[in-house]
Formats: C-alpha cells, sequence, structure tokens
C-alpha cells in the first residue's frame, strides 16, 4: 500500500493558494483599476492565468486565490473563468478576499496574513500539502515535480528558486544553498549575492513558490501571528525562521519548467514594471517564442 500510495500523483492531495493581493503600483496606469494578477498579457490572457494553469495542468483540484486591492475585475474574471470545478469530484475553486473574518480592524497585513485568515477554510478542506504561489508571474511549472522534492526531502518547507547570474540578484531575496541545496540562509537583496556552489557565477533567488505540510504549515502561521513585531510575511518571517529552525530545501526552476522543446530557456519573468511587461509581451512576437502559450499539452486556461 504504502508503494502503492508513493507512485499517485502527490498533486491530487494538495491545495494550491495563490496570493494575488498586491497593489502592482509600478505597472501605473495598467492597474489603476484592477488588481496586478488581473491585468492582461498577451492577448486575452490575465497574469493570474499562468499560476491557476500550472497548479490544473500539475493535478492540483483544489485552488484558493487571496485578493485585496481592486479586486473586482479580478473577482469578475475568477468567476466567470475559473468557476468550473465540482465539489462532488473533491475538487474545489475558493475566492478569499480580505473580508476581515478574523478581526474587524484587520485586512491581510503581509502574504502569511493572507494565509492565516483563511485557516478554517483550509482546515475543512484537509489537504496534506499546500502550495503557496505569487499571482503574478509569467511561466509554466510543474509543480507535481516540486511536491515530490519536498517529500523525497522530508523538507519542511521547499522553495522555489532561479538561477540568475549572481550580480543581478541583488533585487531579489537569495538562497545560500549547501552542494545538497539545502537552504543555509536567507537573504533579502544582498548586496554580494553568494554563488551556487556548483555554479559560482550565479545565485538562487526566490521565486515566492513555497511547498509545505498542510499541519507544519498551520503551526508556522499560528506561531507567527502570536509574535508581535512580526510583518506576517513569508519572505521576511516564515522562511527566515524555518531556515534556522527547520529544514529548508531550494527547488532549482529548471528541474520543473514546462519548456516547449528542450532547447528553450527556462522562461520566468517578473511583469511587474511597465517595461518589464512590455518585453515579456513582446517577447511572444518571436517567430518561436521562449514561451508558448498555445502548447496542447500545458494549456495557459483563461
Amino acid at each position: 500500500m504504502a508503494d502503492l500510495k508513493r507512485t499517485q500523483p502527490l498533486a491530487r492531495d494538495a491545495m494550491a493558494y495563490v496570493l494575488a493581493g498586491g497593489r502592482g503600483s509600478r505597472l501605473k496606469e495598467l492597474t489603476d483599476r484592477r488588481a496586478k494578477p488581473a491585468v492582461y498579457f498577451g492577448g486575452k490572457t490575465r497574469i493570474i492565468d499562468f499560476a491557476l494553469s500550472n497548479a490544473l495542468n500539475s493535478g492540483i483540484r483544489r485552488l484558493g486565490v487571496a485578493t485585496q486591492y481592486k479586486a473586482h475585475s479580478l473577482i469578475r474574471h475568477l468567476q466567470r473563468g475559473w468557476n468550473f470545478l465540482r465539489p462532488e469530484r473533491n475538487e474545489s475553486f475558493d475566492i478569499l478576499p480580505a473580508s476581515q473574518r478574523v478581526s474587524e480592524t484587520q485586512w491581510y497585513e503581509g502574504t502569511a496574513d493572507a494565509v492565516y485568515q483563511n485557516i478554517d477554510i483550509i482546515e475543512a478542506y484537509g489537504p496534506e500539502y499546500m502550495v503557496i504561489l505569487a499571482g503574478d508571474h509569467i511561466y509554466k511549472m510543474d509543480y507535481e515535480l516540486m511536491l515530490r522534492q519536498h517529500v523525497d526531502a522530508n523538507a519542511d518547507v521547499t522553495v522555489g528558486c532561479l538561477e540568475v547570474p549572481r550580480m543581478e540578484a541583488t533585487g531579489f531575496g537569495v538562497m545560500h544553498v549547501d552542494a545538497k541545496d539545502t537552504i543555509i540562509s536567507f537573504i533579502e537583496k544582498p548586496a554580494d549575492p553568494p554563488g551556487i556552489p556548483d555554479k559560482p557565477d550565479f545565485a538562487l533567488a526566490s521565486m515566492g513558490i513555497y511547498v509545505f505540510k498542510t499541519k507544519f504549515l498551520m503551526e508556522q502561521l499560528r506561531r507567527d501571528a502570536a509574535e508581535p513585531g512580526s510583518s506576517r510575511d513569508f519572505g521576511k518571517d516564515i522562511i527566515p525562521y524555518i531556515v534556522q529552525h527547520g529544514k529548508a530545501i531550494a527547488h532549482r526552476f529548471a528541474k520543473s519548467c514546462v519548456r516547449s522543446t528542450a532547447e528553450n530557456e527556462a522562461y520566468w519573468r517578473d511583469v511587474g514594471t511597465v517595461d518589464a511587461y512590455w518585453e515579456a509581451n513582446i517577447d511572444l512576437t518571436d517567430v518561436t517564442p521562449e514561451l508558448d502559450l498555445y502548447d496542447r499539452d500545458w494549456p495557459i486556461w483563461t
């Protein structure tokens, strides 16, 4: 029985929780009336569709989306385009606005708080694993492979990471790892980023993707909520604490990136500025784009 369970997809025991409440103020007029995850990309697709499509294509059938700022356009899109999962098939799709359910005076204070305030909903579903996702990046990734590494390593948290040139990593949260990709320390926007042991000219930058066992995550969220000085943030509080007191593993995006061809780069873009957003859209005009929006094997739903 144990061997049979090991061969079954871990994604069917997971819930994907997308953090989609950011202001996106650096996108200027593009986010005047809508949240960044609701901004159109490449035509009719919305930015959030990438994280949600990755989850669905990976086999995850429980999805939650936390919303906050200028959420009307995003909520309307989610209701019209993503409300097709069926409870009778043990599937669910929840839109979780900052509705002050924990406190009448408190909105989501940070990324971790956006999960903490909905603990009761998560625990009612009872997923074994939680996949925490940012809702504002452009990429294609198989989360099943990240879940498998998390379980095989017996990690407390597994952090999705990009390999970036070392001196370009100064604007990221950087993972200092050993030869087995165990995270030794987490450094926010370092002036001199630590290199990767096998690639010293590159650093591992956090993608804002985290895998936890649900029970462990709930314990950490409750502990953090009781800390008066916490900013209630995964990158600033939860992950550094686990790195110091538990076992944190880095998952390299290149291992689970879904490519159109074997020669393509591991395509990931943060479209948080107008220039970056424009450049990522222009990438789609190449004769053979690095990012294939028409891939029948890994479709981007909208």
